[in-house]
C-alpha cells in the first residue's frame, strides 16, 4: 500500500458523509498529537476523502501541513461509495470485553499515563472501573464466602469450549502477554497447553 505525504489543502472532504462527527474532531487532534498519524486518510483519484473525515478534520485543528494520505487506485464509483460505508459500518461490530479493557486501563493508571488521551469521557472511565468492581464482587455475600460463578468467561478454542474462573483467565492472560506478546496463534497455542489439549 503506497502512502504518501500530500498537503492537506490538497484534499477534500466528501460533500455527503453520512457520519456524524464533530464530537469526535478534539479527541482525535489529541490523539494525534500524542501518538502522530499512524493511520492515513484514503482518497479517491481526485483526492476526495473516501475514509479519514475526523483526521481530516482533526489534522485542520492542529494546522498540519502535510499528512500521510493513500490513494485507493482501482476502486470502481461504485466501490467507494460501498467502502465509505463499509468502513464506518464494521467498526460499530465490535464489543469492548469490559474486565480487559479495565485491566488494562488500571495499568495505564499505575503507569501515571494521561488516560484522557484514550478517548473516554471522565464519567465513561469512572463506570468502566465500577463495572469491574461490581463483577469483581458478584457471587460474595457480606462474608466473602461464595465463589463467583457469574464472572467466569467461556473460552473457545476450535471445537473445544471451557469455562474459566475469570481470576484465573484474567492472570492468564496477563502472563501470556508478558511471554507471548499479542500474536492471536501465539496466544491460542500457549491457552491450549495451558488447558492440556
Amino acid at each position: 500500500m503506497k502512502i504518501e505525504m500530500l498537503p492537506l489543502d490538497k484534499i477534500l472532504p466528501y460533500a455527503r458523509n453520512p457520519r456524524i462527527n464533530a464530537h469526535a474532531i478534539d479527541k482525535v487532534a489529541a490523539s494525534l498529537k500524542e501518538f502522530g498519524f499512524r493511520q492515513p486518510i484514503v482518497v479517491d483519484s481526485e483526492m476526495v476523502i473516501i475514509v479519514g473525515h475526523v483526521r481530516y478534520e482533526a489534522s485542520r485543528r492542529l494546522e498540519l501541513k502535510k499528512v500521510p494520505v493513500h490513494i485507493a487506485e482501482g476502486l470502481t464509483r461504485e466501490q467507494v461509495k460501498a467502502y465509505r460505508i463499509a468502513d464506518n459500518r464494521v467498526g460499530e461490530e465490535s464489543e469492548w470485553d469490559n474486565a480487559l479493557l479495565e485491566l488494562e486501563i488500571s495499568e495505564l493508571d499505575s503507569l501515571e499515563f494521561d488516560n484522557s488521551l484514550l478517548g473516554f469521557e471522565d464519567n465513561e472511565l469512572a463506570e468502566i472501573g465500577r463495572a469491574m468492581q461490581e463483577e469483581l464482587e458478584d457471587g460474595f455475600d457480606s462474608e466473602g464466602e461464595k465463589e463467583i460463578e457469574e464472572a467466569n468467561t467461556r473460552a473457545t478454542i476450535g471445537a473445544y469450549n471451557f469455562i474459566i474462573p475469570r481470576e484465573r483467565y484474567l492472570t492468564w492472560i496477563e502472563e501470556i502477554k508478558q511471554q507471548v506478546g499479542f500474536d492471536k496463534e501465539s496466544i491460542a497455542a500457549e491457552l491450549q497447553r495451558r488447558l492440556g489439549l
